[in-house]
């Protein structure tokens, strides 16, 4: 399994914005599909973004229009652009690697945290 780190959280004000890297420790040309989750205190954690091989996308709707995914297989790195952040977006972001098969999580990042203040 790929490690899987990820950078980029930090403290902003609402309608700012971060981007957030996910740097895999092997070739991640082949890992399909993988994503982005968050998890709130006291909250479940929840999928924010998916990106296949093919780079189709697919977003929670609570940020469609606001943050995008991509990756970028050549550099083995996922991004995630958070654009106009809302002081709920504040959570613990995971990088993630999910099984194409039964969409699963099958490896997990430590985690960034992202801060939004109001």
């Amino acid at each position: 399994q790929v490690q899987l780190v990820e950078s980029g959280g930090g403290l902003v004000q609402a309608g700012g914005f971060l981007r957030l890297s996910c740097a895999a420790s092997g070739s991640i040309f082949s890992i399909d599909p993988m994503g982005w989750y968050r998890q709130a205190p006291g909250k479940e954690r929840e999928l924010v973004a998916r990106i296949r091989s093919g780079d189709s996308t697919l977003y929670a709707d609570s940020v469609k229009g606001r943050f995008f995914i991509s990756r970028d297989n050549a550099k083995n790195t996922l991004y995630l652009q958070m654009n106009s952040l809302k002081p709920e977006d504040t959570a613990m972001y995971y990088c993630a690697v999910i099984s194409r098969y039964n969409g699963n999580v099958v490896n997990w990042g430590q985690g960034t945290q992202v801060t939004v203040s109001s």
